[in-house]
């Protein structure tokens, strides 16, 4: 017995239902995003379905789900019929697939440029709504021994207390720095604030025999890379 002359098709079941039972005849690919974020909204509203609800959410971040992953619950709740349960189930979501990403990333890294930095940070730094400063220590063979986050700050800034980042450079016995912030703003440009930073850390670090190779500011879509430029 086929599966629709049992249940008379998938077009004469529930809107709500035929994601999930979509997916369990066709397969997870078969979905649209719509589809596969009705599945985490679970129940629609009395104007909407689930799958209505879920347009509305991608048409508000035109379709983009990095722009959906940086939303917070608040942002959800203004949508009618997305309460703080079915935010949540959303923000999960996105968070597995952030995760899942970092855990993707080969055991062994190597810096060969600012490319090679940008796209090892991608997987910590992609969809942040407030800055953050990491720094990446490095072998003599360029290898990078850990990924360390040194603060996280608000919209327009953060802090990086140099003391913090020579303390995990020394005892993580690298010979080499790499300095690593975001802009949730998007701009590539680097402040004042920025250059005088990378200075201090320099000079700092010259004093402790360390090289500092490269100050990158990240952004979800480039970045800048103060080696590339020459303002190191």
């Amino acid at each position: 017995m086929s599966y629709n002359t049992s249940i008379g098709g998938i077009k004469s079941w529930a809107e709500d239902d035929r994601p999930r039972e979509k997916l369990l005849l066709k397969g997870k690919s078969a979905l649209s995003d719509a589809e596969l974020l009705a599945v985490l909204i679970g129940m629609g509203t009395k104007e909407h379905s689930a799958v209505d609800l879920a347009k509305i959410i991608l048409h508000s971040v035109d379709h983009d789900l990095h722009k959906l992953a940086k939303l917070g619950v608040n942002d959800l709740k203004k949508i009618k019929g997305i309460g703080e349960a079915k935010a949540i189930s959303i923000i999960s979501a996105m968070e597995l697939g952030r995760r899942k990403r970092e855990n993707e990333r080969p055991n062994r890294s190597f810096v060969a440029g600012s490319k090679s930095i940008y796209e090892h940070m991608k997987p910590y730094m992609l969809d942040l709504r407030h800055e953050e400063f990491w720094i990446l220590c490095l072998s003599q063979r360029m290898e990078i021994l850990k990924t360390i986050q040194i603060s996280t700050g608000g919209l327009a800034s953060t802090m990086a207390d140099p003391r913090i980042i020579f303390r995990h450079a020394l005892e993580n016995g690298c010979t080499s720095l790499v300095l690593c912030h975001n802009h949730p703003s998007g701009s590539l440009k680097a402040s004042e604030v920025d250059c005088r930073l990378t200075k201090k850390l320099v000079a700092g670090a010259e004093l402790l025999d360390i090289s500092i190779i490269d100050h990158i500011i990240f952004t979800d879509n480039g970045y800048l890379s103060f080696s590339d430029q020459s303002m190191l």
